[in-house]
């Protein structure tokens, strides 16, 4: 049975500055599991952006409960929740391009505080387990293709073994069959290794991988939720 990891109750936003009062986001509702991928889908301006950094725990300003584990976020200690307990895939990879592949991990895991013998030796398992090889790892991030990139960006966001990953448009700079590679990363992580992957992405491709698609609607500020089978 599948476990409830992060939950959204009658979550709404607005800009706090914003000389209109309308809701970023409205009546949000959506619960996550374990185990299972997800795709937060929606046209531009409809908000996935905010969504992400309410998530993430980055934006605290909004009415509403969002549930880790459980515990709202607003009474959690945040910088650890982000450090521990979600990882975050970005469509650009945001890796230090003056790092090798197995640099830019290791630093993760230092920042991160984890506590391994070897880290550099758990950096490279996590690399192979994203399909990526000794050459690759010891490469400049910058000498890698965009989607040996993102696999190195999945590695680190895996070097703390966090529940939770997150993934801002991660296959939006690469080609179809790279990115279906991608996915199968992804689906990996969630029905094997049993983690929430939340996936934002305008492709329609990204979709027809997860197993349920989160719809945001920017003309009535409601939400819309579409399952997929396994």
């Amino acid at each position: 049975m599948s476990k409830k990891v992060l939950e959204l109750n009658q979550v709404n936003y607005r800009y706090q500055d914003a000389e209109s009062d309308d809701y970023i986001l409205k009546d949000i509702n959506y619960e996550f599991e374990l185990g299972k991928t997800y795709a937060i889908c929606g046209k531009s301006g409809s908000g996935k952006t905010t969504f992400l950094s309410l998530i993430s725990g980055l934006e605290p300003n909004y009415e509403g409960e969002i549930l880790y584990e459980g515990k709202n976020l607003k009474t959690i200690d945040l910088d650890h929740y982000r450090n521990t307990d979600i990882g975050i895939v970005f469509q650009s990879y945001n890796l230090l391009p003056h790092l090798t592949a197995l640099e830019n991990i290791v630093l993760s895991m230092d920042i991160s505080h984890v506590q391994v013998e070897n880290k550099k030796e758990q950096a490279m398992n996590l690399m192979e387990s994203v399909g990526l090889n000794r050459n690759q790892a010891d490469r400049r991030v910058l000498k890698l293709s965009g989607g040996e990139q993102q696999r190195v960006a999945i590695a680190r966001s895996l070097s703390y073994q966090p529940s939770i990953i997150i993934a801002d448009e991660p296959t939006g700079n690469l080609d179809k069959d790279t990115e279906d590679e991608i996915m199968t990363i992804f689906k990996k992580l969630a029905h094997q290794e049993k983690k929430c992957v939340i996936i934002v992405t305008h492709s329609k491709n990204v979709c027809d991988h997860v197993d349920v698609i989160y719809d945001l609607k920017k003309e009535n500020n409601k939400n819309r939720k579409s399952s997929r089978k396994d």
